[in-house]
């Protein structure tokens, strides 16, 4: 992977792919199938629209570090966003799989430098320099329900990440066509707030 500043699309398989038997099972599939049938220039203008979400939420904030994510599977591109948060001083952090059953791990990241894939094939800065866990954390959503509960791909890298103490403040990202009504599991951790590209 090079160091072209801009955010590659990774194609390939979800982090852990959803369990034979597992409810939300057919729900990851029809959103995942939703998702990728989006227009180009709809994706493209939600991107946009959503980046400014960002940009607001954080001058709202002022958290002054940020875990963000490398988009998977045509999760929302936030890369415009990035760019503005870095160039107000703004720390990025990506997050890092150390064990398939542990929590993430959040490495600093500059944009533009050089990128490598990890062994679940998730872009990471080639020299990983590790952080402590940053205060708030965008959250990437494959769906969520009106209480603010997200629908992953089913690793449970978040839930692990979020049942941590101190718990970071959670920003959920996602189109809103993905909002739909599915149980709330005992070990799902409610996100403080879930951005789209609809103006709050």
């Amino acid at each position: 992977m090079s160091s072209d500043p801009r955010i590659p699309r990774n194609t390939s398989q979800p982090l852990a792919p959803a369990e034979p038997g597992n409810p939300k099972a057919a729900l990851r599939k029809q959103m995942l199938a939703a998702r990728r049938a989006l227009e180009p220039d709809t994706r493209a203008r939600w991107d946009r629209a959503l980046c400014e979400q960002v940009v607001a939420w954080q001058l709202k904030s002022k958290v002054a570090a940020l875990g963000v994510y490398w988009p998977l599977r045509d999760e929302p591109d936030l890369n415009a966003a990035y760019a503005e948060l870095a160039r107000r001083g703004v720390r990025l952090l990506l997050p890092v799989v150390v064990q398939r059953d542990a929590a993430l791990e959040f490495a600093d990241w500059r944009i533009g430098e050089a990128m490598v894939k990890d062994t679940m094939g998730v872009a990471v800065p080639a020299e990983l320099r590790m952080e402590p866990y940053p205060p708030a954390l965008l959250v990437p959503c494959l769906g969520y329900n009106r209480h603010g509960y997200r629908l992953g791909y089913g690793g449970g890298f978040y839930d692990r990440t979020l049942a941590r103490a101190p718990r970071p403040a959670t920003v959920g990202i996602a189109y809103s066509c993905l909002q739909a009504d599915f149980p709330d599991d005992s070990h799902d951790i409610a996100l403080d707030t879930v951005l789209t590209e609809l103006a709050a």
